[in-house]
């Protein structure tokens, strides 16, 4: 089973960037589609982004579209999420979790995903 860390959360300005990372173990982290998923206080865990496992195709959520970008990078076995723009409704936990499926090219549904790693905060302020 692949393990996730995730880090590059922070306390920021509304309008400031952000890159998140996350580490996987494991030497079949190339083979699974990764996503980013996000929690703010009160609510559900909601879809942020996703990459397939060749990276050659992403997804993005519309609040998200056009100010963050996914990444991964598998030879270092890592994921990016880089934030740009950020505002106050972006605040909360982020997560990063590997597809169930090998050669997935991605999904925005919490339950496709099976490995999730421990999140890590990012606050926006006003």
């Amino acid at each position: 089973q692949v393990q996730l860390v995730e880090s590059g959360g922070g306390l920021v300005q509304a309008g400031a960037s952000l890159r998140l990372s996350c580490a996987a173990s494991g030497r079949t982290f190339r083979w699974y589609a990764m996503g980013w998923f996000r929690q703010a206080p009160g609510k559900e865990r909601e879809f942020v982004a996703a990459i397939s496992w060749s990276g050659g195709s992403t997804y993005y959520a519309d609040s998200v579209k056009g100010r963050f970008t996914i990444s991964r990078d598998n030879a270092k076995n890592t994921v990016f999420l880089s934030m740009n723009s950020l505002k106050p409704e972006d605040t909360g936990v982020y997560y990063c979790a590997t597809h169930r499926a090998t050669y997935s090219s991605g999904s925005s549904y919490p339950s496709d995903f099976g490995s999730w790693g421990q999140g890590t905060q990012v606050t926006v302020s006003s």
